[in-house]
């Protein structure tokens, strides 16, 4: 807060507390002149009298105390500009008080969970209704409470997996996040053979996700057309049979179940505005147990058949 906002908040404490002391002395004297409390003259229906008498004593102090009370809080608590107040609470040391009483409480929680593997995980049903819970608070806005997924947001039920399906890449997920960038090639496409070029590469990609790419392409002239294309701009990151890398976070083109929805136009739509997908990090936000919990009960969605781990299994 700067030193002008500092005064003005001073300004109007002090102008509220001397005001409300001010207007409780000048209310509570009776001064010569005024009438005797039963002497208002106001009457009604005959015996509803109205009388002018003061506040009682024990009230009146009351409200004194309660002005004594703010000016204390005031000096132990801040809230008078800039002071911080002789007890030095503020509300982010209470947080992080808070914080601590409760990460506590959850690491006596989770502890038992700790660096467990993720067949054991998988098959315990308190863990597994604990990382369903975390779940549903932490990951079911983007990937859905049946973690079906959405367009853009992967289905985390089937087996297609961008950036690896193995326990080891789901933790590293979840603790780090991932940037998945489809760079888009509308302009290269356009300069290299217009508007029809990005058509002909749209078609071959969905082309390969027929069950006969061969036969599709000798029935298809534009998906024909559309593979030297993807040859010499998609490959670097898709392969050359367009099964994609996980390493690089680029999606098998072949899979039915396809991030974005498999038509013409939604293809065409990657290849010329490109594509940014982005899954934050909770490895602050979780901490290592917690995502662990929620990577196995993810893993068990699509491996729900085995019990035991995978080599490399953590």
């Amino acid at each position: 807060m700067s030193n002008a906002w500092s005064w003005y908040v001073i300004f109007l404490v002090v102008l509220n507390i001397g005001g409300c002391a001010w207007l409780l002395m000048w209310t509570a004297r009776r001064r010569p002149g005024d009438p005797k409390p039963e002497d208002t003259s106001h009457i009604w229906d005959g015996d509803i009298t109205e009388y002018n008498k003061p506040l009682p004593k024990w009230w009146i102090n009351l409200f004194y105390l309660t002005i004594l009370f703010s000016i204390g809080y005031l000096v132990w608590y801040p809230g008078f500009g800039n002071f911080a107040g002789t007890s030095g609470w503020t509300s982010a040391g209470e947080h992080d008080l808070e914080k601590a009483r409760r990460d506590a409480q959850l690491e006596e929680t989770f502890g038992v969970y700790a660096d467990r593997p993720f067949a054991q995980l998988a098959g315990d049903p308190a863990a597994m209704e604990l990382g369903r819970s975390i779940f549903a608070n932490t990951c079911a806005a983007c990937h859905g409470s049946s973690a079906q997924g959405a367009p853009g947001y992967p289905n985390l039920t089937d087996d297609t997996w961008n950036w690896g399906g193995e326990p080891a890449q789901i933790l590293a997920t979840v603790l780090d996040g991932r940037e998945g960038v489809m760079p888009p090639l509308g302009t290269v496409m356009q300069g290299i053979g217009g508007d029809v070029s990005i058509t002909q590469a749209a078609a071959y990609v969905r082309a390969l996700r027929t069950d006969d790419i061969e036969a599709t392409l000798r029935n298809d002239y534009m998906a024909a057309r559309g593979k030297k294309y993807f040859d010499s701009l998609c490959v670097a990151c898709h392969g050359p049979e367009g099964k994609g890398n996980q390493d690089l976070g680029a999606p098998d083109l072949t899979v039915r179940n396809t991030l974005y929805p498999n038509t013409l136009d939604s293809i065409r739509k990657t290849i010329v505005d490109g594509r940014h997908g982005s899954m934050p990090a909770h490895r602050d936000l979780l901490g290592e147990t917690r995502a662990r919990l929620v990577a196995a009960y993810v893993w068990s969605l699509s491996n729900s058949g085995g019990t035991e781990a995978p080599p490399g299994m953590p």
